[in-house]
């Protein structure tokens, strides 16, 4: 075993303060590298001030190394509020709240805005990942933060976590996986469902065809400026009519465009030469540049078609995953309405460490009944699977 004084901590105030190529280079080792953790994606959310200190996300990044060699490496947030996680603590908050204690700030290890499971903790083996998650709570002691929240996960991480003493959680998402083998077309696809579901998505598409309505799929490098704007007038729109401002920056996705277009794909709707809507996907990419997962992230809409939202999200995307041999779609956080499109529910984990030992004892038993529960729900939705038995 290496002798663990060998390895140097560092926590630095931003990414850019990390050498870009040895970050992608150890998340390219990790069991679930996703583009969200890409040096690239984690420095626009900071330098685009959509994830920074003034809105609530005061940035860390804490790095391992043995001698100029990167081993580990996680992003550490202090969180002002619980926006944005897609975990939700709101009840353990008001819970310190009635108490007359503090709970913000808290520490997160996670992306910003983004519920997608991946390696959270990067690292070359599972040793200097436990040193790391070590040095991390060091940091958030140190900091008298009230609590650390790891989300979105992966087995390795979860394993290491609760072995420190971490509390375990679990929630449930709907992920599509392409057949083996693969669907060769999206008939196919189709042939596999029960009779009612696929006459469903038969009528829904065909509303959408009735309506007019025309889709184009343009990689990152194939979008123009304009296609980037639409898009944000239609992201930005989609926050607007539920009250809310946008989360990301406009110049996030200017970022995204000039530094990590390979990561995305862009299904636009159309009605003869108006675009009406469009939906942005993530893309992860193997070794050899070819797509293996598809992420639905964000869409919206200028003019209403019924059934546009189930085509742009759900029918674009995975007729374009089959024709290109994508292995995986993940339709992003909740929505039992995506069971319907042949998503199926998956366990994502999180990991959760209080100071306070007696809410650390509450929180222990609530998470253990609310396991429970989530068990039960998988179980309820396992008896509506859309696929032929």
């Amino acid at each position: 075993m290496k002798n663990l004084s060998n390895y140097v901590t560092q926590v630095h105030d931003s990414i850019g303060e990390i050498e870009k190529n040895q970050w992608n280079a150890l998340l390219n080792q990790q069991l679930l590298p996703t583009p969200f953790m890409r040096h690239e994606y984690l420095l626009a959310m900071q330098t685009s001030l959509s994830a920074c200190e003034k809105t609530g996300w005061a940035t860390r990044f804490i790095s391992l190394r043995e001698d100029d060699t990167l081993v580990a490496a996680c992003p550490l947030y202090l969180k002002a509020h619980s926006y944005g996680e897609y975990v939700f603590d709101w009840a353990w908050a008001d819970a310190y709240n009635r108490h007359g204690l503090e709970y913000y700030p808290k520490g997160l290890i996670a992306v910003p805005f983004t519920p997608v499971p991946g390696t959270r903790l990067m690292s070359t083996s599972q040793e200097t990942k436990a040193l790391l998650l070590e040095r991390v709570l060091e940091e958030c002691k140190s900091l008298k933060l009230s609590s650390l929240h790891m989300l979105f996960c992966d087995d390795q991480d979860l394993k290491v976590a609760q072995t420190a003493g971490l509390l375990g959680r679990h929630t449930v998402q709907f992920h599509w996986q392409n057949s083996n083998p693969k669907y060769p077309d999206f008939e196919a696809f189709l042939a596999s469902m029960t009779q009612e579901k696929r006459k469903k998505i038969r009528q829904e598409r065909k509303k959408v065809a009735l309506a007019g309505v025309q889709f184009k799929a343009l990689l990152g490098h194939e979008m123009k400026t304009q296609d980037w704007q639409y898009f944000y007038t239609c992201y930005s729109q989609t926050y607007l009519e539920h009250g809310n401002p946008p989360y990301l920056k406009r110049s996030f996705f200017e970022d995204m465009a000039n530094l990590q277009n390979e990561s995305w794909v862009i299904f636009i709707a159309s009605i003869g030469d108006t675009p009406i809507a469009c939906s942005l996907i993530g893309l992860e990419r193997n070794a050899q540049g070819l797509p293996v997962v598809a992420y639905g992230r964000y869409w919206g809409a200028t003019q209403r078609v019924d059934c546009l939202h189930f085509e742009a999200c759900y029918y674009q995307p995975l007729q374009w995953c089959i024709e290109h041999g994508v292995e995986r779609f993940e339709g992003g956080a909740q929505g039992e309405h995506k069971m319907a499109r042949a998503l199926l529910p998956s366990k994502t984990h999180s990991a959760h460490w209080l100071a306070h030992p007696d809410f650390a004892k509450a929180v222990d038993h609530f998470l253990l009944r609310e396991s429970q529960g989530v068990d039960e729900y998988m179980e309820h939705l396992s008896q509506r699977n859309p696929l032929k038995r």
